[in-house]
């Protein structure tokens, strides 16, 4: 059974930073890719930032220059690096792994199979 655990979230200044991880386990597909993804109240949820088995990483047009993902395949784990936060970027914000597919970028979110349970990040002005 595929577990998607987040961690990392808090309150962060705006220009401040924070990172993110997300520890997964119990899966054994050839290839995946993976996604954050976040939702703030009353909004939709977006694609924020992806990566694929190879490494190769695409973003949010509205992340682009402050986010990095990344990923430590020894460890299992997911990483969001996130720079010169703004209070827009406050939501909820989730992992999510892509079964059998290394293209991620700009998948809606039906595409992921499975989901963390969301960490919260809320930024302050």
């Amino acid at each position: 059974q595929v577990q998607l655990v987040e961690s990392g979230g808090g309150a962060a200044q705006a220009g401040g930073s924070l990172r993110l991880s997300c520890a997964a386990s119990g899966y054994t597909y050839s290839s995946c890719c993976m996604g954050w993804f976040r939702q703030a109240p009353g909004k939709e949820r977006e694609g924020v930032a992806y990566i694929n088995m190879y490494g190769r990483t695409s973003y949010a047009d509205s992340v682009k220059g402050r986010f990095t993902i990344s990923q430590d395949n020894a460890k299992n784990t997911l990483y969001l690096q996130m720079n010169s936060l703004k209070p827009e970027d406050t939501a909820m914000y989730y992992c999510a792994l892509r079964p059998a597919s290394v293209v991620c970028a700009g998948r809606p979110s039906g595409d992921f199979g499975h989901w963390g349970q969301g960490t919260q990040v809320t930024v302050s002005s």
